[in-house]
């Protein structure tokens, strides 16, 4: 089945095609929540908002993306209103709380695989995970996710900074003392 008959069988809220496009799209987009959420149990609700949100706005869907392009960005916007809602996205962290170091060389062990990124991006404090996802997951503009969060640039740069000293940081923690010595 198309993208444009499953659009058009949603448009008509037929409980079939609603079936299929969120059977489809289902696991791609849980992926995009589980980056935002803290928990797992956050993500579903994310993910249920966010298949809210699509079927209630499909009339918008213009065909001029693709489908699941335009259904990420959706799900993006519900995990971040969902952060706001939930106050827990707070933007900025104190420096000694953070409890990172730099490391002198930044090599990610061969056995890294996406599971365990995921996991690291997880451990982020909220702020940091938003802005590293928004950033170097989904391509958004240091202006961009400032305009989204309400934050300044110089804000949003400085949390992507932090956050990838964060995860350099975690990877030292994570890794095997083998690999731990490749980072030094």
């Amino acid at each position: 089945m198309t993208d444009e008959e499953l659009v058009k069988g949603c448009l008509a809220k037929t409980p079939t095609f609603q079936k299929l496009l969120f059977e489809r799209f289902n696991r791609k987009m849980m992926g995009v929540c589980l980056r935002y959420a803290g928990r797992s149990e956050e993500a579903e609700d994310m993910l249920q908002n966010g298949f809210i949100r699509v079927f209630e706005k499909m009339d918008t869907f213009r065909g001029t993306g693709s489908l699941e392009g335009w259904i990420r960005k959706i799900m993006v916007n519900e995990s971040l209103t969902y952060l706001r809602k939930n106050k827990a996205m707070q933007m900025n962290i104190d420096i000694n709380d953070a409890k990172y170091s730099i490391p002198g060389n930044s090599h990610v062990g061969e056995s890294m695989n996406e599971k365990d990124l995921l996991k690291m991006i997880q451990q982020l404090p909220a702020g940091f995970r938003t802005v590293f996802n928004m950033y170097a997951i989904e391509g958004y503009s240091h202006k961009e996710i400032a305009g989204q969060l309400g934050i300044s640039e110089g804000t949003s740069k400085s949390q992507y900074s932090r956050a990838k000293t964060h995860l350099q940081n975690i990877l030292q923690t994570e890794l095997s003392p083998v690999e731990a010595g490749k980072l030094s």
